[in-house]
């Protein structure tokens, strides 16, 4: 490691000597900083070239520039083909999270629609992974509400049955739901009804997820016609009903190539407030669904990061198309790794090209104007919340806008159950994943200022952490509470040599948030429009997410003690014979018989009967 001591130039000049010396081939680099810290992590086919131009006097964008004043050290990994530096490009991304490389914090299954076409009366249902079934699965699609939304459409439009009920099982055990009195099911359940129709359509939903409208029309019309002809008018004047929504369906659906099309296309839009790379997923040649990734302005992102941005997407993506198109000009080696990648993975041949004419030029064009107008939006949305926490630092006299704001409440039933809500708001945004709760353990009885102390204690105890949400120092601490709370916070903070702003949220006399309170005096934010709705939202968010974690320990403890009462009985035990039963009002009213039908043992049977049994006597 160079010494720290050497000037900004004598740094660059080493560092570009050293890149110069690098050899013409495929490879990865790491930079880090004087900490000897991961900031960033790239790879290239000819590693001197790449390497070099960070360190050589030429114009750079903005983050690039941020990246190369704290870099004080590179390593680098050389590679033999451009795939195996493409590969441990994303091993090393995972394994470091550097900070100027793009995150796309999404590790998650993305949603499938599957038709279980194996079964006799096939249902469409929302999944999250691929079997090796005889289903047919379609998407994947960017949401669950998305995947949801279709199904239900699908089903209201076919009359196809959604409910919990299985067919041939259940046919003619219940009377038809109200669904099929207004007519958005067939009512299969009922005694006589025609498995024609519901496998009309089962295949007209086929068609549909497929993207072919016009053949699930065609069909649907040669039903009707047939229906007509044998005075079968019910069933006719149904098939017509669901060609007009199908209809409806189909205009809402844009058609951007050609029918037997199965394509993702990706487009980047770069600049200095943030990167946006656009994905409209082609089915049968229309889109059906699209993906919008944002990343900050410290994220560095060009056209030859597009390779390496896939390769994470389609890591948490179980299905591949097999055309994969890019607006941006990405060189044609990192284009076939690429593609040598993702082949291996489909186990199919995938291609990755970009189209230089024609329609599917017009095609990527499109999508990166899609790109362009989420990055304006963002930008726009941004400078709302930047102006907005700018007046925020205003009123309480802040050094600077709060970068992250931490909101706490606390909420009890009685003397059980005390829980703590601690909400997160970055940048003006909600931080969902930071959420935490605390069940309060030392506070007796209620004592508001007490749960208050202890949860700020534990958090506050976590600041030296190296890693995770607890890490990260709060600019600004906003209490559910007036100044009894902000005195015993800062108290606390006092106690342990912590320096950080904390206010109170004060409500008025309906319950609505009226001002900020250091202590001494109250801060208005009535005048300040954007500072009030932004400090109310704050306030009702902590106030729910700590009702819902307080109820959710009650309802768990109510579920499960109960039960553990019981002598011999465990939480294990307790867990298992719950969910056999379905609830603790089936145990408490069951028979030796029932519990037998459950797999409960004739033991813990008996003993579960002579408690509940011992507390009803004692209750009348």
């Amino acid at each position: 490691m160079a010494k720290i001591t050497e000037t900004r130039e004598e740094r660059l000049a080493r560092l570009l000597e050293k890149a110069n010396s690098l050899p013409l081939r495929p490879g990865v680099y790491i930079m880090k900083n004087a900490s000897g810290e991961v900031i960033y992590v790239g790879k290239s086919r000819k590693l001197k070239n790449r390497v070099s131009q960070y360190f050589q006097n030429s114009e750079k964008n903005i983050k690039t520039k941020k990246m190369v004043a704290a870099v004080q050290e590179f390593d680098f990994f050389l590679c033999d083909t451009e795939m195996e530096a493409l590969t441990l490009e994303n091993v090393l991304i995972k394994e470091h999270y550097p900070r100027y490389n793009i995150n796309l914090k999404d590790s998650k299954s993305y949603p499938y629609i599957k038709v279980t076409t194996g079964e006799e009366y096939p249902r469409l249902v929302v999944t999250r992974t691929r079997g090796a079934d005889r289903a047919k699965y379609f998407g994947p699609y960017s949401g669950v509400s998305v995947a949801y939304n279709i199904v239900d459409t699908l089903c209201k439009t076919l009359g196809i049955p959604n409910c919990k009920r299985v067919f041939p099982r259940d046919i003619g055990k219940e009377r038809p739901c109200i669904y099929y009195q207004i007519g958005q099911c067939m009512g299969v359940c009922r005694k006589g009804s025609a498995k024609e129709e519901y496998d009309a359509a089962i295949s007209a939903a086929l068609r549909v997820l497929g993207g072919d409208f016009a053949l699930a029309k065609d069909e649907l019309e040669k039903r009707m016609y047939h229906c007509a002809e044998i005075e079968n008018f019910e069933a006719a004047a149904k098939c017509r009903d669901s060609i007009a929504a199908l209809e409806k369906i189909s205009e809402r659906q844009k058609v951007v190539s050609s029918p037997k099309a199965e394509q993702d296309v990706v487009a980047l839009y770069s600049d200095d407030k943030c990167s946006v790379i656009s994905v409209f997923y082609v089915r049968g040649g229309m889109l059906v669904d699209k993906g919008e990734y944002v990343f900050s302005a410290d994220e560095i992102l060009s056209d030859e990061d597009i390779p390496s941005f896939l390769c994470g997407l389609y890591s948490t993506r179980e299905y591949i198309p097999r055309e994969i198109l890019l607006y941006n000009d990405t060189d044609g080696e990192s284009a076939e790794a690429l593609a040598t990648l993702l082949s291996e993975k489909a186990g199919r041949k995938i291609s990755v090209h970009r189209p230089l004419r024609g329609e599917l030029k017009k095609l990527c064009e499109m999508v990166y104007d899609n790109a362009a107008e989420k990055a304006a939006k963002f930008a726009q949305a941004s400078e709302r919340d930047n102006k907005m926490l700018a007046k925020l630092a205003a009123l309480l006299a802040l050094p600077d806008p709060p970068h992250r704001i931490e909101a706490y409440d606390i909420s009890n039933l009685g003397r059980e159950h005390i829980t703590a809500g601690m909400i997160v708001a970055e940048n003006g945004k909600l931080k969902k994943k930071d959420y935490r709760s605390f069940s309060i353990r030392t506070t007796d009885g209620i004592d508001d200022y007490g749960a208050m102390r202890e949860t700020l204690s534990r958090r506050l105890a976590h600041l030296a952490d190296e890693e995770g949400s607890f890490s990260h120092r709060p600019d600004l601490i906003l209490l559910d509470g007036g100044a009894g709370h902000v005195g015993t916070v800062r108290t606390l903070l006092h106690e342990l040599g912590v320096s950080i702003p904390v206010y109170g949220m004060v409500k008025d006399e309906h319950h609505k948030t009226r001002a900020l309170t250091d202590g001494e005096r109250d801060i208005s934010i009535a005048r300040e429009q954007s500072v009030f709705v932004f400090i109310y939202g704050l306030q009702e968010e902590v106030h729910r997410y700590a009702v819902s974690r307080m109820d959710s320990a009650k309802r768990k403890t109510l579920k499960r003690s109960m039960l553990e009462e019981v002598p011999g009985i465990g939480p294990a035990k307790a867990k298992k014979y719950l969910k056999a039963a379905g609830s603790l009002t089936a145990i408490k009213g069951a028979d030796i018989g029932k519990f037998a039908e459950w797999g409960i043992p004739e033991r813990d049977a008996a003993a579960i009967i002579a408690y509940f049994h011992k507390e009803q006597e004692s209750n009348t």
